[in-house]
């Protein structure tokens, strides 16, 4: 696609949205993008208007169980509120979408004129002292993909006032990630709830075998998921503020020790009887049971995020 075609798809989804917002929400302050089972953010918000994907001109459409394919105006906070907008539902590379589609909502809210971008996600703990059910305040990422061909920022610019080399020590906000723990304290949440760490993004959609979940935690990584770092990339390129909460819903299964097949044969050759170990593994129903239980904790933290931006 070139710089001329991609100025025209925006315009169109501007336009599109814009056609069916109130004057109050025509130009909302935060954007937000909604992991895994916590939508229900939208249930927060005032004056609402939900525009689905498919009636935004270069929008896709997600496919994951438990992300909508919906884009969420209204007001959030107290008194007479922010305007926001939240992605009920991101896209992912593993779901076939190139990564220009991948991106393109965050390339949208950032010309709607949002400053802050709170990305939110489900995430797999590489660190045994970050137990299921924390909300992770991220403070850097490995991004493997990025660094293989995989990263957002290939190919042409979309706009000529764009950086060509993007630095990133400065990702993620201390300002919006200071904001996360002071809403904790207000909210009374226990010290426990919030930790900080590291993301590592892997392209997915396969859980990490053992080996590549102890490589993860080796090379730095507290946390593991399949999607975000693109979005935190592209909003840092167009100028952005970027948090990311990451909600620990599973344990990457890293055993300390491998089953070993040959012993087993050994010891059965010898007459001895073998049990067997469980074998662990992780589901997607279990990421969403636990997205669905801490729910309601992640949406009060944006939401008092969001009231003291």
């Amino acid at each position: 696609m070139g710089k001329e075609s991609i100025a025209t798809s925006f315009a169109d989804s501007l336009a599109a949205i814009r056609s069916k917002l109130p004057e109050t929400l025509q130009n909302p302050q935060v954007g937000i993008i909604c992991g895994s089972g916590l939508s229900g953010l939208v249930g927060s918000f005032r004056e609402t208007v939900i525009i689905k994907y498919e009636d935004i001109p270069g929008f896709s459409t997600s496919t994951v169980l438990g992300h909508r394919s919906e884009l969420a105006f209204g007001l959030l906070g107290d008194g007479l509120g922010v305007p926001v907008v939240a992605m009920l539902g991101r896209f992912h590379c593993y779901e076939g979408h190139s990564l220009p589609s991948v991106v393109y909502p965050v390339r949208l809210m950032a010309k709607l004129g949002i400053k802050d971008l709170i990305i939110t996600n489900a995430a797999g703990s590489l660190n045994p002292s970050i137990p299921v059910g924390t909300i992770v305040v991220i403070q850097d990422h490995l991004a493997l993909p990025n660094l293989t061909g995989m990263n957002p920022l290939l190919g042409l610019k979309t706009s000529p006032n764009l950086p060509r080399f993007l630095p990133l020590s400065d990702a993620y906000s201390p300002a919006l990630r200071r904001l996360a723990f002071l809403a904790a304290h207000k909210l009374q949440l226990p010290d426990e709830a919030l930790a900080e760490g590291t993301y590592a993004w892997v392209s997915g959609p396969t859980y990490e075998t053992p080996a590549e979940g102890r490589f993860l935690r080796t090379i730095g990584a507290d946390v593991v998921g399949m999607s975000t770092v693109p979005e935190v990339v592209t909003g840092r390129e167009e100028g952005l503020n970027v948090m990311v909460l990451s909600l620990v819903t599973n344990f990457v299964v890293i055993p300390e020790s491998y089953r070993s097949i040959r012993e087993e044969v050994h010891s059965e050759l010898a007459g001895k009887k073998i049990t067997p170990p469980e074998v662990q593994v992780v589901s997607h129903e279990e990421v969403l049971s636990i997205g669905k239980e801490k729910a309601d904790v992640m949406r009060r933290l944006v939401e008092c995020v969001v009231s003291t931006i």
